[in-house]
C-alpha cells in the first residue's frame, strides 16, 4: 500500500471525553496531531516517513480540548446520501463505487419532488435510467429502505461499520 493510499485511511476521532464524534482521514489526523490539537490514541501498522522522520498513521485520534457538539444535522450532499446508503443502489441492492452510482429522487422533479434527505436515494445507472422521470411503484419498483435523515444513530451505525476492518475502534464504540 502507498502511502498516499495510506493517508486515505478513516480514523476514529473521539471528544476530549472520549466519545466519537467523527471519522476523518488519516491525512487530516496526522494533521491534527502535528499541530498539537489531538494526541494519537491507537496506532494502525502503517508509517508515513518525511525526509526527517517517519510517523506511525493513527487509527484513533483524542481532541485535547472537549469540543461542545451542537445537535446537527449532516448537510445534504451526494456524499452525505451515497454514505447513508451505504454505496448500496435502493432498487437493486448492488454496492458500488461512487462513481457508478446516481441520485435518483422517489418522487421525481418533474412531479415537484424535492431534494431532500426523504426523496433522495443512491441508484445504479441502469435503475435510475429504468426507472425515469415515474414514482418506484410506476416503474413496478421497489426500494430496499426508506429515505431518512441522517441522525446521530446513523453516523455511530456508520461508524461501527467503517470498524469492521479496525478492531482497535470497538472499545470507542461502543458494540
Amino acid at each position: 500500500m502507498s502511502s498516499l493510499d495510506r493517508l486515505h485511511n478513516p480514523v476514529l476521532v473521539l471528544n476530549a471525553s472520549y466519545e466519537p464524534i467523527n471519522v476523518c482521514a488519516a491525512r487530516r489526523a496526522l494533521v491534527l496531531v502535528l499541530k498539537g490539537v489531538a494526541s494519537a490514541e491507537a496506532h494502525s501498522v502503517s508509517y508515513v516517513h518525511s525526509a526527517r522522520q517517519s510517523l506511525m498513521v493513527p487509527s484513533v485520534i483524542r481532541l485535547l480540548e472537549y469540543r461542545r457538539i451542537p445537535h446537527q444535522s449532516r448537510a445534504l450532499s451526494r456524499k452525505n446520501i451515497l454514505l447513508r446508503d451505504r454505496y448500496t443502489c435502493q432498487y437493486c441492492g448492488k454496492t458500488l463505487p461512487s462513481g457508478e452510482l446516481t441520485l435518483d429522487h422517489v418522487i421525481p422533479r418533474s412531479r415537484a419532488g424535492d431534494s431532500s434527505w426523504e426523496n433522495l436515494v443512491a441508484s445504479c445507472n441502469p435503475c435510475n435510467n429504468r426507472k425515469g422521470s415515474r414514482t418506484p411503484d410506476e416503474a413496478g419498483m421497489k426500494l430496499h429502505r426508506a429515505p431518512r435523515p441522517f441522525t446521530l444513530h446513523t453516523s455511530r451505525h456508520l461508524m461501527r461499520m467503517l470498524s469492521k476492518g479496525d478492531d482497535q475502534w470497538r472499545k470507542y464504540l461502543f458494540f
